[in-house]
């Protein structure tokens, strides 16, 4: 959903009533816990967030309490959303002088003695569609503990092919300032994002 006016709680509370009836909108739900499917665009991006049980106690709470979301220029719905597989969220996004809107549902919870984080799916109503995978893991060897993002995505409304450029542009600055989020919330020493490639 795209418009020129920022949309009323009403209008969002109205939007998610309406999306949690609806399907994923592809077929390979899941896919970012094991095999990328073909066809997609692929961005993954981590950061060292420190090291320490403390340090993981913290990013966990932080992704529980969607810190990665705040980010001044995305909103999301309800703000405090439980970390539940089947939860359906909103994320409102200011760009380039218009709104957009688009509902994701929680597919799958990583809840590990040193991993923690979850993956939502894109709803038949969102522009694009694909998969993105949020988390947190404490690396006993070496006691490093880094934010990780792992996302495929490709247009699926004729809006979001013709505006690729933009959409892509604003997925790299979420997964730069969800990062710098990320590392504001755990409050440790700033690190330089790792940006990997797969």
């Amino acid at each position: 959903m795209f418009t020129i006016l920022k949309p009323s709680r009403k209008i969002i509370e109205a939007f998610l009533t309406n999306a949690r009836h609806l399907d994923i909108s592809y077929a390979e739900a899941g896919a970012t816990s094991g095999r990328i499917p073909d066809g997609y665009t692929i961005d993954h991006n981590r950061v060292k967030l420190g090291s320490g049980s403390q340090t993981f106690r913290k990013s966990v709470a932080a992704v529980r309490s969607w810190k990665m979301f705040e980010l001044g220029w995305v909103q999301l719905f309800p703000p405090h959303t439980s970390i539940t597989a089947g939860e359906t969220v909103a994320v409102l996004i200011r760009h380039l002088g218009f709104w957009s809107l688009n509902a994701c549902r929680i597919v799958y919870v990583i809840d590990e003695q040193h991993r923690f984080g979850f993956a939502y799916g894109t709803l038949l109503e969102h522009a694009e569609q694909g998969e993105e995978r949020f988390s947190v893991e404490w690396e006993r060897e070496g006691d490093s503990v880094f934010y990780d993002i792992l996302a495929f995505s490709k247009p699926r409304q004729w809006q979001a092919r013709v505006a690729r450029p933009v959409s892509r542009m604003l997925q790299k600055r979420f997964a730069r300032d969800s990062l710098l989020a990320m590392k504001h919330a755990v409050d440790e020493r700033d690190q330089r994002p790792e940006r990997v490639y797969t």
